[in-house]
């Protein structure tokens, strides 16, 4: 969920906000508010602040491995109206996980399986709304003949079947006077004669009326006068009872028609007003005065083609007072005539933009009890009760917040005791939330998360173990090296501080985090680490506000730049070759950023940024910069690289191609020879195009560039040599690279190495690399394949500690456990990582553990968890076959 969601106990017990001016707006040289007499641990803590960590409102399991394999169970056999519902539960556990990608595979499972028009409109709509700003890449494809319009309106009238009830054909007692052929209605002033058996046909009333025992069976006039039609509409009905057909008729008697067809019961001619309405629905205007009708007269076709409207215009609509209106207050019938069984789909869906808009607002609460009502099973009460909680406790509406954490917690969401200790915590009872939390602890098998929020409720020692202890069981929890950091600071150990916030933003780039090494290194009076900081924070989130919102980024930016000495374009330069070559990612975001402030080739540089976020794995900001390089590009040739890189980052590799080719077409340069050489090595795993892509790399060598690009195709070439046997040639690449001080040929200069059978030498070659870069988990991992057993390990140990997200290292621990016939030991290694990352490798190995040492439900329990993270991988779907045959 993009919101992020603050604690109401932190907001309560924090300090009053820093006036940064105060102190920031001082002569340059001179000493900050933090020096001599002043620098004390108060007044650190008056800067320095940690949020307490967020209640989320998430689905999180205790064992998340089990509930995605009982998803997966029960996929394999449900009806295809159920399997949609299923996918939904299963994205929300990805969304508990930060699963960004398998969430939204998730909901695109939901789509394609849907089994309802109801079910593709939402999801369709979920679709759309996470792939906001993402126009440009349907405009590009376009440009390349290809249609990207897959989550585009629905033919709603022609998807929904006709469900018309019984008619006039039923069985009616007749006593009506046979001689009459026609019927004339009086209204008013105006007659209509219209062919008795062909009204009588419309509906059982009628045939009743002109056909059984009522006084107008033996009458030939009739007056309608009262009934509310008007003569044109009912000569419509008229013509409509002899052509069964609504041709050119206006919206006005249209509507006019449909009431009277629903108080008459005539079906057909209400089925054929609501699909003649629902086709002329275009606009949100439209959608808002249709809907009441519809949901009035009970006319599904016209519902849903108004509900396709609101959804194909989130999250505008909600801003719109009338739409809020009709999804806050539907009713169980007025649900189901808007979205048929889809209830609990749509308001999950509009829940969630709610929140996104603003999680206080009457509307989300009021989507939320929405989404209560619609919910049928446990699993989708539990996750709304939650949700709501979360909501409540936001707008300080504790009572009731506490009555939906323990509704939750009463269908077996333990997470929801989180809420229950955060509410008491504020009402005064520490102790209670405690030993709530002790008593979840040791009743299941721990996370991280419950250490974590137990530390809250203690001091000191004990407050330091549990965090600790939350960073062992999960250490992609950014509250406790917070803490950590802000703690050391205020006992004025600066460097442990910075070293215990360095050790998260190592593998997890955290805007929190980074603003608080912001914070750490202006109380230490480094101006210059600030304001990369700070550059990097922009560079990640232009509209970022810091100290709880308060202060805009741009602005504290702003005040520390006049501590720091201006660099020239030539410093710059200079500076961005020496971040690169020592592996600074973030050192080199922050240079970009002010080069781009200084007025450089904007559109080069916006690329380079974009290279270095992808690098960081932020693909958002990315593909952003991507944008902003494109929309700077200095000329055509250069715009056709920018879109072919936008168009291969997404998917759309032959389309990337293209572009390139485009581009070469018009002038030879480096970045368009680079991309065509990239895309053709990623797309084809034919060695026969190795040639072709070792000729486009020579060529874009011969191409002006700089260094550090030059750097980066010189190490490109290697690896193909390398791959095609050309062993000389690759290591004349890599030593070149490493002559314009491109840092990572080492690796590929040690792999060299390796396959000349020479694994001290690959080992020394890592070891270089590993000196030099900033940012070296990777290069551990690396080393770790040219040394013996212990160095291996080591290394191992040491990439854990760096990013404990890579997971090769638990497989291979694993793997050395395994062999030595420590099964527990290597399930239990496995075990460890697979708590707080979902991850296929993992899941798979463990499989294997559990059915070679005769665990079947085990095996079969992971198998399915992994297939859900990839449904399609072969050797797992084959391990998965030869277990489930085993299953007693």
């Amino acid at each position: 969920m993009r919101t992020f969601f603050p604690s109401d106990s932190c907001k309560e017990s924090q300090l009053n906000a820093v006036n940064p001016q105060s102190w920031l707006q001082v002569e340059r040289g001179k000493l900050s508010k933090f020096s001599s007499s002043h620098n004390t641990s108060s007044s650190i803590e008056s800067f320095i602040k940690v949020p307490e960590p967020t209640i989320v409102p998430c689905f999180k399991p205790i064992d998340y491995v089990e509930v995605l394999a009982q998803i997966h169970e029960e996929l394999e056999s449900c009806s295809p109206q159920e399997r949609s519902n299923l996918y939904l539960l299963q994205f929300q556990i990805f969304r508990g996980l930060g699963e960004t990608k398998l969430m939204r595979r998730s909901l695109r499972s939901a789509w394609l399986k849907a089994g309802t028009v109801h079910e593709r409109l939402v999801f369709g709509a979920w679709l759309k709304y996470e792939k906001q700003g993402e126009e440009l890449i349907a405009d590009l494809l376009a440009t390349c003949n290809k249609c990207a319009q897959e989550f585009g309106p629905i033919d709603v009238v022609s998807q929904l079947p006709i469900d018309v009830n019984g008619s006039s054909q039923e069985t009616v007692v007749t006593n009506g006077d046979k001689s009459l052929i026609n019927v004339n209605f009086r209204i008013g002033d105006d007659i209509i004669s219209c062919d008795r058996q062909k009204i009588a046909s419309l509906s059982a009333p009628f045939h009743a009326m002109l056909n059984g025992y009522f006084t107008e069976s033996l009458c030939e006039d009739i007056d309608l006068s009262e009934n509310n039609i008007s003569p044109l509409s009912m000569r419509t009905i008229g013509e409509f009872s002899m052509t069964g057909s609504l041709i050119e008729v206006p919206p006005d008697l249209l509507l006019e028609i449909l009431v009277f067809a629903n108080k008459f019961c005539c079906e057909t001619l209400k089925d054929a007003c609501d699909r003649k309405l629902a086709s002329l629905v275009c606009t949100k205007v439209d959608a808002v005065v249709l809907m009441e009708y519809a949901i009035e007269e009970n006319s599904p076709v016209l519902a849903a083609s108004c509900l396709q409207v609101f959804l194909h215009e989130l999250p505008d609509c909600l801003n719109d007072e009338q739409v809020v209106e009709i999804f806050s207050h539907a009713d169980r019938q007025q649900r189901s005539i808007m979205v048929g069984q889809a209830s609990f789909s749509l308001y999950c869906l509009l829940s969630e933009v709610a929140m996104n808009l603003d999680p206080r607002s009457d509307k989300t609460v009021c989507f939320l009890e929405q989404l209560i009502e619609s919910a049928e099973t446990d699993r989708q009460r539990l996750l709304a009760f939650h949700q709501l909680g979360c909501v409540r406790l936001l707008r300080k509406e504790y009572d009731e917040a506490e009555n939906l954490f323990e509704a939750a917690v009463s269908l077996g969401h333990v997470y929801s005791i989180a809420g229950l200790a955060r509410l008491g915590y504020i009402k005064g009872h520490k102790l209670w939330s405690y030993e709530k939390l002790s008593s979840v602890i040791s009743s299941v098998n721990p996370l991280g998360w419950m250490y974590q929020e137990r530390s809250l409720y203690c001091e000191g020692d004990k407050m330091w173990e549990d965090l600790e202890k939350a960073t062992e069981l999960d250490p992609t929890l950014t509250y406790p090296y917070m803490y950590r950091a802000a703690s050391l600071m205020m006992k004025q150990n600066v460097q442990a501080a910075l070293a215990e916030i360095n050790r998260v933003l190592g593998f997890k780039l955290a805007l929190e985090c980074l603003e608080l090494r912001f914070c750490l290194y202006l109380a230490s009076e480094d101006y210059k680490a600030a304001i990369c900081d700070v550059q990097a924070i922009l560079t990640l989130s232009p509209d970022y506000r810091m100290f709880e919102g308060r202060v805009a980024a741009s602005q504290l930016r702003t005040l520390v730049r006049e501590h720091v000495d201006n660099w020239t374009t030539a410093d710059c330069w200079m500076q961005l070759y020496d971040r690169w070559y020592s592996v600074d990612d973030i050192g080199s975001l922050s240079v970009i950023y002010q080069m781009l402030e200084s007025g450089g080739a904007k559109g080069v540089l916006y690329f380079r940024q974009s290279l270095l976020l992808l690098r960081l794995n932020c693909p958002d900001a990315a593909m952003r910069s991507l944008e902003l390089a494109l929309q700077h590009a200095s000329s055509e040739h250069e715009r056709l690289v920018y879109e072919g890189w936008i168009l291969y980052d997404t998917g759309h590799c032959e389309e990337g191609l293209r572009k390139a080719e485009e581009s070469i077409k018009i002038q030879r340069s480096f970045e368009a020879f680079f991309l065509k050489a990239y895309a053709l090595a990623d797309s084809s795993l034919d060695l026969s195009c190795s040639s072709t892509v070792i000729s486009l790399l020579e060529n874009a060598l011969k191409c002006p560039s700089d260094n550090l690009r030059k750097g980066q195709a010189l190490n490109n070439l290697g690896s193909v040599y390398v791959d095609c046997g050309k062993l000389d040639s690759a290591a004349d690449c890599y030593i070149n690279a490493l002559k314009i001080r491109h840092t990572r040929a080492h690796q590929g200069l040690a792999r060299v190495h390796c396959l000349r059978d020479d694994k001290t030498a690959a080992y020394k070659e890592m070891t270089k690399l590993i000196e030099t870069a900033k940012n070296n988990a990777s290069a551990y991992e690396k080393r770790s394949e040219y040394g013996d057993r212990d160095l291996t390990k080591a290394d191992l140990e040491m990439v854990t500690r760096l990013d404990p997200l890579r997971v090769y290292p638990y497989r291979y621990r694993a793997a050395v456990l395994m062999d030595s016939f420590k099964e527990k030991e290597a399930i239990a290694e496995l075990s460890r990582a697979i708590a707080f990352k979902a991850d296929l490798h993992l899941l798979h190995l463990r499989a294997a553990f559990h059915e070679h040492v005769g665990d079947v439900l085990g095996a079969l329990r992971d198998c399915r968890a992994a297939l859900s993270v990839d449904p399609n991988h072969q050797e797992m779907l084959e391990l998965h076959s030869r277990v489930n045959s085993h299953e007693p």
